[in-house]
């Protein structure tokens, strides 16, 4: 069974690489991405339009190149949690995390007993077919996924002591249009608002040893919440990056 490499190169204090993924249903742009040096990449359920077959179809691919795979779930219910973990993600994303009581329950139904209350539904491929113990199989998915919450409001922002309290939280994942909506600046990237929410989350996930992340949508502010200390970081997505370099392709023939 592979391991995370996402979640041990967090725990020796190191930068990962990712990008959302929710559009373009070719498993292909998996490998694609494997290839261009990204270290993760996270089906975005929330806003894009994967079915729980497409979802399998890329963490299967994932699995085979080498590309972590996170799915972010479009609500934080059980069903939705559990069917993406079996389908093979290694790990949930949590949109919208506002409740710490709704994050501990979730947190639960991402880990198998005795750390969780997750249903066991795997079968040997999840395992590449390898001839693992049940007991085997649950340490090792226990071990290895991971939880990834997102703070996108002011009433997290407020809540981000309690909240990051809760066990079991590998990394926050900043949600920067929408907490710049909440603060009243939307978009508005640069502002001082904006930069003193952010260092506060960062400075909360430090305090707490949990990996800050964020998902920017260009390179220029991941360069800026990188030099920040934010260590997931996630820029663009799957289409953007291919009408960014078709655009870049079509100026320089003109």
């Amino acid at each position: 069974m592979r391991s995370n490499p996402v979640k041990q190169a967090l725990k020796e204090g190191k930068t990962v690489l990712g990008t959302s993924y929710g559009q373009l249903r070719d498993p292909e742009i998996t490998r694609l991405l494997k290839a261009a040096g990204f270290d993760y990449a996270y089906l975005d359920g929330e806003h894009g339009g994967f079915g729980i077959e497409t979802i399998q179809n890329i963490c299967r691919i994932g699995d085979l190149c080498g590309l972590t795979i996170f799915t972010r779930v479009a609500n934080m219910t059980y069903e939705m949690i559990a069917r993406a973990l079996d389908c093979g993600s290694d790990g949930i994303i949590f949109p919208r995390v506002e409740s710490p009581e709704l994050l501990e329950q979730a947190v639960s139904w991402c880990k198998f007993p005795p750390a969780g209350v997750r249903g066991f539904g795997l079968t040997v491929m999840q395992a590449n077919y390898e001839a693992v113990t049940i007991p085997q199989m649950i340490a090792h998915r226990n071990e290895n996924g991971m939880i990834i919450l997102q703070i996108e409001t002011v009433k997290a922002l407020e809540a981000r002591e309690e909240l990051l309290s809760v066990p079991g939280l590998d990394v926050v994942m900043v949600g920067p249009v929408d907490l710049s909506i909440s603060l009243g600046i939307p978009g508005e990237f640069e502002h001082p608002r904006f930069i003193d929410a952010i260092d506060k989350i960062r400075d909360t996930c430090n305090a707490k040893d949990i990996a800050p992340g964020i998902q920017c949508r260009g390179v220029a502010l991941s360069k800026f919440c990188r030099d920040r200390g934010f260590r997931f970081l996630g820029t663009s997505n799957e289409w953007n990056l291919l009408l960014e370099k078709a655009k870049e392709t079509v100026a320089a023939l003109r």
